[in-house]
């Protein structure tokens, strides 16, 4: 009997590879139902994967990649997309090449994997794993709170930190632990920021195609992209945040978020825009002559920040105070203080220790019959897709191989 502990999207697909390979499968879920955070995704929508060249797929991962190399080219992105849509859900691609499903349901993909586990005779148990045990190196049995199951096969793909109300409590890490091995400590990742500065009066605006720069302490740039994020009530989110976090570590407190409000032009370029709409407006109050150039929600903040008078007519503001004005439009900075709580964070970084794994099957290195798949692992990737196509490779390459 194989064993496959968490019925997430790695777990799940872990157990059907298992299955389609001619095992005996039971799949262990301590919730109610299977696949109760991969119902939420992508705001309930379900972002799959990714249709880009899984060639490209490394670049977006920050957190050993190479580690994934068997994982990804043995299930790629393009045999998830047959596997749904041969399962009954028609794909669709949007912008990014993010892939969903065309009902924009994320319960059709939930609904894919688990009818596809029942036509293979899966047996699903709802109970809660406390332990693995371990004979002479090799695992024997999962101990449940509602009994023991004997195997000679487990596969841990119990998710990280994130989202703990889903069921990702990190019993995975207190598993491998158990079985001596090492867990990199788990942080946050893909995860809102905290920023020093008070954006409150920003709260829900979102910017498109805005520029962002990252740089530590130093000022080195740790991150640069183009793309869309949003002004919360504490600080910075949206998906270009949340990609930058994947690439700053574990501590952002001192890092700069620089926004460019208008990366199409150059300063220059910028500075003509400026002109003309000023000459257009020029008996106007500066605060009240930037409709067309900004977002009326955030006027305020940029007026304040530009420290020109908000009563100022537009034609006694100085070349000196318009240059100033355009160079805050391409560099409005935010000093980060925290991440939000790990609960809050689309993925856990950290995890099993990669070097413990056998990256051309999913097992341990130090106990037989032990494999790991999914967030569990310490491997984590930027928002597109990437982590669950991570999720459901190294769970078909686990289950393969259990």
């Amino acid at each position: 009997m194989k064993v496959v502990i968490g019925a997430g999207p790695a777990g799940m697909m872990a157990a059907i590879a298992a299955a389609e390979d001619g095992k005996r499968v039971l799949l262990i879920e301590k919730n109610e139902k299977p696949g109760r955070k991969l119902a939420i995704t992508g705001k309930g929508r379900c972002n799959v994967t990714n249709a880009r060249d899984i060639s490209e797929f490394f670049d977006n991962i920050p957190t050993n990649p190479s580690f994934l190399y068997s994982a990804l080219y043995g299930f790629t992105n393009v045999d998830v997309m047959r596997f749904f849509e041969e399962n009954g859900v028609p794909l669709k691609v949007e912008r990014g090449e993010r892939v969903f499903p065309q009902s924009d349901r994320a319960f059709d993909i939930v609904d894919a994997l688990k009818n596809r586990i029942r036509a293979l005779g899966v047996r699903l148990v709802r109970d809660e794993a406390a332990a693995i045990e371990a004979v002479g190196g090799a695992v024997t049995a999962v101990c449940g709170k509602n009994g023991v199951y004997p195997c000679d096969g487990v596969v841990i793909a119990t998710g990280g930190l994130s989202y703990a109300q889903t069921g990702s409590t990190g019993d995975g890490y207190r598993f491998a632990k158990a079985l001596g091995h090492g867990v990199t400590p788990p942080r946050p990742s893909l995860v809102p920021v905290v920023t020093r500065e008070d954006v409150s009066a920003l709260q829900g605006l979102s910017l498109r195609n805005s520029g962002l720069v990252v740089t530590d302490a130093k000022g080195r740039t740790v991150y640069s992209g183009m793309g869309e994020m949003l002004f919360t009530h504490y600080g910075l989110s949206g998906p270009l945040v949340l990609t930058a976090t994947g690439h700053i570590g574990a501590e952002p407190a001192g890092f700069r978020f620089s926004i460019d409000l208008k990366p199409a032009l150059d300063e220059d370029k910028l500075d003509e825009r400026v002109l003309r709409d000023f000459s257009a407006e020029k008996n106007r109050d500066f605060a009240n002559a930037l409709g067309a150039l900004l977002p009326a929600k955030i006027i305020p903040y940029i007026v304040e920040k530009s420290e020109i008078p908000p009563r100022a007519k537009v034609n006694s503001v100085t070349r000196e105070q318009r240059r100033r004005f355009v160079s805050l439009l391409k560099n409005l900075e935010f000093i980060a203080e925290a991440y939000r709580p790990i609960n809050e964070a689309i993925v856990t970084s950290g995890g099993v220790k990669v070097r413990e794994i056998n990256p051309s099957t999913m097992e341990s290195r130090l106990v037989k019959g032990l494999f790991f798949a999914g967030e569990v692992i310490d491997c984590d990737a930027c928002t597109g897709g990437f982590n669950l196509q991570i999720a459901f490779s190294t769970g078909h390459l686990a289950g393969m191989n259990v």
